[in-house]
């Protein structure tokens, strides 16, 4: 195995990896589900994605917390980080919810708030999850994307404030 020079490696690890932007993780979880033509498959990946979700302390789960307007029960909090990035947790009772949740915080989280609460959430429709939600289910994530963009309002709003 070649070794790498002394300035290779010191120029890789100092430089960053850019993060991918809003669209661009929306472009790679519509290719993830191209793969995926059978709709059972999509639920099985859908769950399986929600299992990916960080553990969301019992503490969090508050009625501040809790959305309206899902028929099972959804928590998701937003905090900064020290660049100003929403950093979104979230949970819910149910299997499939929860991949849901997962899903939108893929997207959405470790951005500024002006880019969620501008971003077009354009992978919704575009796998298919929309018209294979139940209505109470497509409620729910009406919900969820309406309380994380109330998130970053009140940031953008504090932000103009402290200016």
């Amino acid at each position: 195995m070649e070794c790498l020079p002394s300035e290779t490696v010191d120029t890789l690890r100092t430089k960053t990896i850019k993060p991918m932007t809003i669209n661009e993780t929306q472009d790679e979880i519509i290719e993830e589900f191209e793969g995926l033509t059978d709709w059972m498959d999509r639920y099985a990946y859908i769950i399986d994605l929600g299992n990916t979700l960080p553990e969301f302390p019992d503490s969090l789960k508050t009625p501040a917390n809790l959305i309206e307007g899902c028929q099972s029960r959804v928590w998701i909090t937003s905090e900064r980080d020290t660049e100003g990035r929403m950093e979104l947790q979230a949970d819910s009772d149910a299997m499939i919810v929860k991949g849901i949740v997962a899903l939108l915080l893929r997207v959405l989280s470790n951005h500024t708030p002006e880019e969620v609460a501008d971003a077009d959430l354009y992978f919704i429709g575009r796998i298919g999850l929309r018209e294979h939600l139940s209505p109470t289910r497509s409620n729910g994530l009406v919900a969820m994307v309406k309380q994380i963009k109330n998130y970053a309002r009140a940031y953008r709003l504090l932000d103009e404030a402290v200016r």
